[in-house]
């Protein structure tokens, strides 16, 4: 896992490079009106708190929980706390950022109707009649970012189900694991629409909340009181 860690270090300083790059050449397009951001909170917070938890609290935050799986590994625990807290901080930023440049440039209309509003933002670079078309910037970005993050979740089900089945060696089961993330990505969806679908009706309901937020939850408030009791034990 270090590998991996140490190669995301270097492709993390590619991203942010490129994300500047295009931030700067949309801005130097003329694409952003401000305007597109009014009005701010039209129909009151409740929209706000309604999209939070039936989305962004299990997509991408609750996402965060396998991280969990990685916490054993570390060579310095004492600096989990920080580093887990500081990246939840810089995605939300990022976050915000991007949404609020896509909303910009787009309008609230054709933000809500794109599949993929930041491809659509970039593909609408255009400076000096020259340069254009840098859908690879969203390429980029879209690749660095999947492979990093299923090969996260890759790891975090090789280590979960090796220490379920009590396998000394890892490496046992990356193999039919992979052919059964494999297979699974084959016949999840025949399309993206119905992907889409599953994810929002199906995902979301059965997967993400029970293991995102309740079970988690249910073994922090375990593990609180079972601390509790081994220090009132030991005083």
């Amino acid at each position: 896992f270090e590998v991996l860690a140490r190669v995301c270090e270097i492709y993390f300083g590619i991203v942010y490079i490129t994300a500047i790059v295009g931030m700067l050449l949309i801005t130097f397009s003329g694409l952003i009106h401000l305007g597109n951001l009014t009005p701010i909170l039209e129909d009151g917070l409740k929209p706000v708190i309604k999209t939070f938890l039936k989305t962004t609290l299990t997509f991408p935050f609750g996402e965060m929980v396998v991280f969990t799986m990685l916490l054993p590994f570390l060579n310095d625990k004492k600096k989990a706390k920080i580093v887990c807290l500081g990246g939840m901080i810089l995605a939300g930023i990022n976050i915000t950022i991007t949404t609020v440049v896509n909303i910009s440039v787009l309008g609230i209309g054709l933000f809500h109707r794109s599949t993929f509003p930041l491809l659509t933002t970039i593909g609408r670079i255009q400076i000096a009649d020259f340069l254009e078309r840098l859908d690879v910037l969203f390429m980029l970005y879209l690749i660095i970012g999947g492979f990093f993050k299923i090969a996260i979740y890759y790891y975090a089900a090789v280590a979960g189900a090796a220490d379920i089945f009590h396998f000394k060696d890892q490496r046992k089961l990356a193999f039919p694991i992979g052919m059964i993330v494999l297979f699974g990505s084959i016949t999840i969806a025949s399309n993206f629409a119905e992907f889409i679908r599953e994810g929002i009706g199906v995902v979301q309901i059965f997967l993400s909340w029970p293991f995102q937020i309740i079970i988690p939850s249910i073994l922090l408030i375990i593990a609180f009181f079972r601390n509790r009791k081994k220090k009132t034990s030991t005083a």
